[in-house]
């Protein structure tokens, strides 16, 4: 049974968390995520979850602390933002490496400098590569939905690893909309019971974790971890299968929003593929045939999937809401261009960087960005294969 309601992301999170009513959070404040550990303590405090909440001394501490609980056998979490994850760095590998299925509930904001508080995406793909599996959300619906499927994904057999469920600071942990809610014994037989075959607390069977591994073992254990996160492809298509049957709302690896006969696509993350949308609707109302691809799962990268959804185009706009600092382009653009490569697919790509410190992407700005794309196919007009968009001047 759906239950209509107004919330924020951040609001839309917390309850999730509270229908799921995990074992241990151990957290540590920093905006714009600090109002989830706020509400679940709230939660707790009034008895309507009674997870073991920790306050710690740092980002550092509350990833070390939830590493623990989760190799103690509880199902574990945290939520942190932008500088917070930056020190959890270290952590962060720990968790992946050691295959400790904790869900981080990450608000994305600008990592420094100059300080900013506002969204971009350079916390979370500053972390790309650290093991975690990645999934963002759109809007204040898609961070609940995606809350509830991250412990099904990351506990199953064929993964145990540890999951990422992002969303933009601001632009939607704290603007409030319409959403619709699962009750909260639907949530608790989807999630289930955490019941993992090996824990340092079982008595009967006692085991190491985080042990000094010698050269003759390291590649092995890396592969097994980089196979994991091939199954989780899959696993993650099929939980979402499953949470269809439960709620109507249906998820995949990305979204393709009018790309059937698109010749112009804007593949992009976040918030900002409602922005994209717009503009493609307004587009098309004027005969631009213009799509938007929103990837919701950046790891594991759907290279070739994204490779043959894109096939049939005439230009790709990849969006990076974060810099790379590589003079090449941001970290979207660089696996866009190298899934299409791989896939022997030849599609001319441009890299906008956008939005970085909360920066605004208007439906003016993601239409110019059509045009230009239009009028470099139609009119042979040189573009500028990686951009930003709204530098002042």
């Amino acid at each position: 049974m759906s239950i209509k309601d107004r919330m924020s992301g951040n609001e839309a999170v917390s309850y999730a968390i509270r229908q799921i009513n995990p074992d241990v959070m151990p957290a540590f404040p920093i905006t714009p995520s600090t109002e989830i550990p706020q509400m679940v303590s709230s939660y707790i405090a009034n008895g309507e979850m009674d997870t073991e909440f920790i306050p710690v001394e740092s980002e550092h501490s509350s990833m070390s602390a939830a590493i623990g609980a989760e190799a103690a056998g509880a199902r574990s979490l945290t939520a942190t933002s932008s500088a917070g994850l930056a020190l959890m760095w270290e952590e962060l590998l720990l968790a992946a490496s050691n295959r400790m299925p904790v869900v981080l509930a990450l608000v994305n904001r600008t990592l420094s400098g100059p300080i900013n508080i506002n969204c971009d995406h350079s916390d979370g793909m500053g972390a790309r590569d650290t093991g975690w599996i990645q999934i963002y959300a759109e809007n204040n619906q898609e961070a609940y939905d995606n809350f509830i499927q991250a412990y099904p994904i990351a506990e199953h057999e064929e993964v145990h690893l540890p999951v990422m469920i992002c969303q933009d600071g601001f632009i939607t942990s704290h603007a409030v909309e319409n959403i619709e809610l699962l009750d909260d014994q639907t949530v608790k037989q989807f999630v289930g019971e955490y019941h993992p075959k090996e824990y340092l607390l079982n008595p009967g069977k006692p085991v190491a974790v985080g042990p000094y591994a010698a050269s003759a073992y390291v590649m092995e254990a890396k592969k097994n971890q980089e196979t994991a996160m091939e199954n989780a492809k899959e696993v993650i298509l099929k939980v979402a299968q499953e949470f269809a049957k439960i709620s109507g709302r249906s998820y995949s690896l990305f979204e393709q929003y009018r790309t059937e006969d698109a010749d112009y696509i804007m593949l992009l993350i976040g918030s900002a593929a409602g922005t994209a949308k717009q503009a493609a609707d307004d587009l098309r109302a004027r005969g631009m045939k213009a799509g938007v691809v929103k990837l919701r799962v950046f790891r594991p990268f759907p290279a070739k999937e994204l490779a043959q959804a894109l096939k049939n185009c005439k230009m790709v706009a990849v969006m990076d809401r974060c810099e790379s600092y590589n003079g090449n382009g941001g970290p979207l653009g660089c696996e866009v261009d190298a899934a299409l490569f791989r896939n022997k697919i030849s599609i001319e790509t441009v890299n906008y960087i956008y939005g970085l410190g909360g920066r605004d992407f208007t439906v003016d700005d993601a239409c110019a960005v059509f045009q230009e794309m239009e009028d470099a196919v139609k009119n042979k007009t040189a573009i500028e294969p990686f951009q930003y968009i709204g530098l002042r001047k």
